[in-house]
């Protein structure tokens, strides 16, 4: 049991670090790559629920826009904690604002299911 709950974590962790790697590349075809078709992303806009949107053409067309929009948008992984097939990242994430550096503090909520995301829930400071 042990091993199979290290295997696990070790296939949730791999599919958030995809996740997250294709996401800074803002490459739309690797992130929905990692994701389920079915999956769940969870805004933070507008406070205080935040957009649920679900399924792979809702979530597509959601960061198609957000990269347009965020050209230089970058999330940084602040720590990482994986139990069996959740896992939470809590994060910085960085752009420019009105023509300066700009920062927001946060945390995202994953399940992965069959080595992709299934669920993205992100929650922010403020």
């Amino acid at each position: 049991m042990v091993t199979e709950t290290k295997s696990t974590e070790s296939l949730t962790l791999a599919a958030v670090e995809r996740f997250n790697e294709a996401f800074n590349r803002h490459d739309v075809d690797a992130v929905m790559n990692a994701m389920t078709h079915d999956c769940i992303f969870e805004n933070t806009n507008p406070q205080p629920d935040g957009t649920r949107l679900v399924g792979a053409v809702e979530v597509r067309a959601y960061w198609t826009k957000f990269f347009t929009n965020n050209p230089d948008a970058f999330f940084e992984a602040e720590d990482i904690f994986v139990g069996g097939d959740r896992c939470t990242v809590r994060w910085i994430y960085r752009k420019t604002k009105d023509g300066k550096p700009w920062h927001l503090r946060g945390v995202d909520v994953f399940k992965v299911r069959n080595g992709k995301v299934a669920e993205k829930l992100a929650y922010v400071k403020g």
